[in-house]
């Protein structure tokens, strides 16, 4: 027997109503009561030395490592708009030259912007932040972020000069597993 559709996805003469479209299941075989929802926050304070990209996969895991972190969602969040969060290759250096060079052609710094006040490397900076990502979100899994086996996390540096970047971390999932 078929079902009869009205316009916008409803069973004709039904009343509209939320479906629940994902249940609750355990992932990783352990009893509720050890891997209980939590919440955890930290601030990374990252020293950059002027345009490139840093790798903070390895600071990250060890935070997840830290607070005992099992099954969840981890955010990371810059606090800033002429930097940037990106996952990305990490086994060839030639990517991220490839890629600032790609940002460059993108948002040149030898183009007459409006915005100069901060110098002539700060409106460009604000563009390629703006193109690429003030926030990830990375599953989390028995502890571990579900990242490709050729990728990490990196800090993109936008200015010139050296700068000290914070990256906010959350983590929201089971803890102390």
């Amino acid at each position: 027997m078929g079902v009869t559709r009205r316009p916008g996805g409803h069973d004709a003469g039904a009343t509209p109503r939320y479906v629940k479209l994902m249940t609750t299941k355990a992932t990783t075989g352990r009893p509720a009561q050890v891997g209980q929802i939590g919440q955890a926050f930290e601030t990374l304070s990252v020293e950059t030395r002027g345009p490139g990209l840093s790798d903070q996969t390895s600071a990250v895991r060890a935070w997840l490592d830290r607070i005992g972190a099992g099954d969840g969602l981890l955010t990371l969040f810059i606090r800033h708009t002429s930097a940037s969060l990106l996952i990305q290759e990490n086994a060839d250096p030639d990517v991220h030259e490839d890629l600032l060079d790609a940002l460059e052609r993108l948002a040149p710094r030898d183009h007459a912007y409006a915005h100069d006040v901060e110098g002539p490397d700060d409106m460009p900076a604000h563009i390629k932040s703006a193109l690429t990502a003030t926030s990830l979100s990375i599953p989390v899994k028995a502890g571990r972020m579900l990242l490709g086996t050729w990728q990490g996390i990196y800090l993109v540096e936008h200015r010139d000069r050296p700068h000290r970047r914070e990256v906010v971390l959350h983590y929201l999932g089971t803890l102390g597993g």
